[in-house]
């Protein structure tokens, strides 16, 4: 996956990368000690707005799930998937690009709050709206005609969208080879990876990372249930 996809592109990229194969400090060498200053504070005022992003949208989702719980035997707040969906994104699949890490802190909040498409993009922007939308499913559907859903339109969803997809995924077989959730047998769980597995393949070639360690657990945990 080219990098330029994971890099946050209202900041400008290192010079490394622009220019590969000219040394650090020959490129430093040719700004004077402004054109350096101003290049530090804008570099900063990236990280910044990003961090800051970020923190918002961890404190709207924990407000706007606070009453949830997930459904394992623990009852574990509902804030731990969606923190821990960015977590496997920034740890795993090294992204660094705080929409998107931003967009799978948010991803549950319209499908399983009151929060509404129009209030993420008030408060967050197109992009995060956009990619949010990419990632709920159309709760007045039937489950199974909303699972068939997410098989047919993984291929055609932005390649940020496609990242929280695959890290959703991987955080979630996890949590179900940990243990099977309350109200739920065997079938089921084996259902879940089999449908999970179709999704997957539809979203191949957007991190090698994320569809390897998707494809282990998968495989391991149909082997054993078969």
């Amino acid at each position: 996956m080219a990098e330029d996809d994971v890099l946050n592109k209202s900041c400008p990229p290192p010079y490394s990368q622009i220019y590969p194969n000219v040394a650090r400090e020959d490129v430093s060498a040719r700004l004077d000690n402004n054109e350096r200053h101003e290049a530090s504070e804008e570099s900063a005022s990236c990280v910044f707005n990003g961090v800051e992003l970020i923190v918002k949208a961890s404190d709207f989702a924990a407000r706007k799930h606070r009453h949830q719980r997930r459904k394992d035997r623990q009852q574990t707040p509902y804030i731990n998937h969606p923190i821990g969906v960015a977590y496997i994104l920034t740890n795993e699949a090294k992204v660094c690009d705080p929409s998107t890490i931003a967009a799978a802190i948010l991803h549950d909040t319209v499908e399983d709050t009151d929060t509404t498409l129009d209030e993420i993009r008030e408060i967050f922007g197109q992009e995060i709206h956009d990619i949010v939308a990419e990632c709920c499913d159309d709760k007045t559907q039937p489950r199974e005609v909303r699972k068939q859903a997410q098989i047919d339109n993984a291929s055609k969803h932005s390649h940020k969208a496609k990242l929280v997809h695959l890290a959703d995924k991987l955080y979630n077989l996890r949590d179900l080879e940990r243990g099977t959730p309350v109200g739920w047998d065997g079938n089921r769980v084996r259902e879940y990876f089999v449908w999970s597995k179709a999704v997957v393949t539809q979203l191949k070639g957007t991190n090698e990372a994320l569809e390897l360690a998707l494809d282990e657990i998968i495989e391991r945990k149909l082997h054993q249930i078969r």
